[in-house]
C-alpha cells in the first residue's frame, strides 16, 4: 500500500471542497473498515482520504414528514440503536445487525455500506426494498437517486468523482405492513454474506396480499425488487403453496439475470428456502413481529 494524505473535514461543503481539490484523487474516509482492504487491492486509489467522521450532519437520523432520514456517516450501530429507524424499519434493523462483529457495526457506516457496493453488502436488499433515496452532493449541484438506480453492480454505483454521499432515506411504510430480513453464511457470525433476502409486505382487510416487496442480495449483478414475483403475490391468499410458487418464480428470476453459473446448484434451492421462510415471516397472522 503507497502513502496517501490525510485531511479532515468539518462541514459538508468543506468535505466536497476537499473531494474536490484539483491535482488530487481523493476519497471519503468514515468508518474505513472497506477503505482499507480496497486501497491495499488498488495502491493507486487516491492520494488522500478526507475524514468525514466529525460532520455532525452526516450521523444524524430525522423524521422529514412521512421520510426518515439517515446521515450516510452514521455507523451501523446507531442505527441499530435508533428508536426511529426500530419503529419503522424491522428489516433495515435486522440487516444491519447482521454486519460482521460489534467492533465492525460501531465503526461501519451505512453510507460506505452503499457506496463501495460490495456484492454482499448486507444493508443493500433492505435499503432497496425499503425504496430507499440516496442524496449525493458535487461541486455542481445535488443529485437523488433510487439505491437500487445508484448502484450498477459489484463495487460500481453512479456517483461521479468528487461527491459525496450525504444521506439515505425511505418512506415510512403503509401502518400493518411487515419486514423481515434473511441471511446465510458460511457460519452463524461473522460472516460473509452467500445470500440473503429481504421481504416487506401487508394484507388488506380481507386478508389477501395488498403489497409485497423482495429483494434478494448476493444473488444477481444488480440489485434489485423482484417484480415478477410481487405481482404474482398481489391479491392472493398468503398459504404454504403460494410462498412456494413465489419462491420457485423467485428462483427463475435469479437464473434469468444472473445466467447459470457454477453456484446456481447451491443458490436455486436456497433462495426458494430462504424466499419461502422470508414470506412466511411477513404474512403470517400469527406470531409476526412489527
Amino acid at each position: 500500500m503507497q502513502r496517501f494524505g490525510y485531511v479532515r473535514a468539518l462541514s459538508i461543503a468543506e468535505a466536497v471542497a476537499f473531494l474536490n481539490e484539483p491535482g488530487l484523487r481523493s476519497r471519503p474516509l468514515a468508518g474505513g473498515t472497506d477503505l482499507i482492504l480496497i486501497t491495499r487491492a488498488e495502491p493507486s486509489l487516491c492520494d488522500r482520504v478526507v475524514d468525514i467522521t466529525q460532520i455532525p450532519d452526516l450521523h444524524h437520523i430525522t423524521l422529514d414528514g412521512d421520510r426518515v432520514v439517515i446521515g450516510a456517516a452514521a455507523t451501523f450501530s446507531q442505527v441499530i440503536e435508533n428508536q426511529i429507524v426500530s419503529s419503522t424499519a424491522p428489516v433495515l434493523i435486522q440487516a444491519c445487525r447482521q454486519v460482521g462483529a460489534t467492533q465492525i457495526r460501531n465503526m461501519g457506516t451505512l453510507g460506505g455500506n452503499v457506496a463501495n457496493a460490495a456484492a454482499c453488502a448486507d444493508s443493500l436488499p433492505a435499503l432497496v426494498c425499503l425504496d430507499a433515496v440516496a442524496r449525493v452532493l458535487t461541486p455542481n449541484g445535488e443529485h437523488e437517486w433510487l439505491v437500487s438506480e445508484m448502484v450498477l453492480g459489484p463495487n460500481r454505483t453512479i456517483i461521479p468523482a468528487g461527491g459525496l454521499l450525504v444521506s439515505l432515506s425511505y418512506p415510512i411504510p403503509i401502518p400493518g405492513s411487515q419486514s423481515v430480513f434473511i441471511k446465510l453464511g458460511r457460519r452463524n457470525a461473522m460472516a460473509i454474506s452467500r445470500l440473503t433476502v429481504a421481504a416487506l409486505g401487508r394484507l388488506d382487510e380481507t386478508g389477501r396480499i395488498a403489497e409485497a416487496r423482495l429483494v434478494p442480495g448476493s444473488a444477481t449483478p444488480h440489485i434489485c425488487r423482484f417484480r415478477i414475483v410481487e405481482e404474482s403475490l398481489i391479491g392472493q391468499v398468503p398459504s404454504h403453496a403460494l410462498y412456494q410458487s413465489a419462491a420457485r418464480l423467485a428462483a427463475d428470476e435469479m437464473t434469468r439475470l444472473s445466467g447459470r453459473r457454477w453456484s446456481s446448484e447451491f443458490k436455486e434451492p436456497t433462495l426458494i428456502a430462504m424466499t419461502a421462510r422470508a414470506l412466511a415471516q411477513v404474512f403470517e397472522t400469527e406470531g409476526r413481529s412489527a
